[in-house]
């Protein structure tokens, strides 16, 4: 997750305030959201409470932290390979 990007450069400008995850799904497939959200002014974002992504509850997160409806979203979906048979 990061915090205080500005608007004139990109992500690489913001802070950091919890590290990117990679996609493990144990069984089925499951959806994976980017959410981005414009800040009214620089302020400290809190960051979650706990820092799995199980649970997140991004409508509190943005409430919590004072941001607005998110101006830009993208998913995408993944699953657990499928293992090889054997014969």
């Amino acid at each position: 997750m990061v915090t205080d990007i500005p608007g004139t450069t990109d992500a690489t400008f913001g802070k950091e305030i919890v590290k990117y995850e990679e996609p493990c799904p144990n069984i089925g497939i499951h959806r994976y959201v980017f959410l981005l959200y414009k800040q009214k002014r620089r302020q400290t974002v809190k960051p979650p409470p706990q820092p799995s992504r199980d649970g997140f509850n991004s409508r509190k997160f943005a409430l919590d932290n004072h941001l607005s409806l998110p101006v830009a979203a993208v998913y995408f979906i993944a699953q657990r390979p499928t293992a090889a048979r054997r014969r």
